[in-house]
């Protein structure tokens, strides 16, 4: 299949929906007001890229490259960011919308989440050393054998971890995050 190379575009109310794309290449692009929803971006590479207030709900990312992409105000539901290629994955999301997405055995450190809701979001075997999540909503976000060392949940919300099933060393939390750490021991903090 012929590669397609784009190289410093700027792509705006593009509509794929559904659409199956295969060895598409994106570098210090930025994509605006654009829908992805349901598409399968099969081998895709996404180098240096912002993603402004896009609907990537659903999107299938088999084998794909994200290397320094930034999603902003974008909606993502569903995503399963595990399919993406380990090498050279880093990513950073601000006031998105992240629920049901799926970041198991990932290495994400020093990742920004920020203003964001990641409600059902799967951290399984996930590497977050030092990643950041400013009033980001956690609600029943999976964390089970997560690194979050030196991560910094102060300002999350809702969040549940177990101390005793993830590495939290040094990692901040705020006097009111003390229940969610604390949860499976069915006291009140108040």
């Amino acid at each position: 299949m012929t590669m397609l190379f784009h190289e410093g575009q700027s792509f705006r109310k593009l509509i794929c929906t559904g659409k199956k794309e295969e060895s598409l290449e994106f570098e210090n692009c930025s994509f605006t007001d654009c829908d992805f929803s349901k598409s399968e971006l099969t081998s895709a590479k996404f180098v240096d890229c912002v993603f402004t207030n896009c609907n990537l709900s659903m999107v299938k990312l088999s084998d794909c490259n994200l290397t320094n992409v930034t999603f902003r105000e974008s909606k993502l539901l569903g995503v399963s960011f595990m399919e993406c290629k380990d090498f050279l994955f880093s990513v950073g999301f601000e006031g998105c919308v992240l629920d049901y997405c799926s970041f198991a055995r990932k290495k994400m450190m020093k990742t920004s989440f920020a203003n964001s809701s990641m409600k059902g979001v799967d951290f399984s075997s996930t590497d977050l050393t030092g990643a950041k999540f400013s009033n980001t909503d956690l609600s029943n976000a999976i964390f089970n054998k997560t690194t979050l060392r030196q991560a910094d949940l102060s300002t999350a919300t809702n969040f549940n971890i177990d101390p005793e099933s993830n590495n939290i060393r040094k990692a901040k939390f705020s006097i009111y995050g003390l229940s969610g750490l604390l949860g499976k021991y069915d006291i009140e903090v108040e």
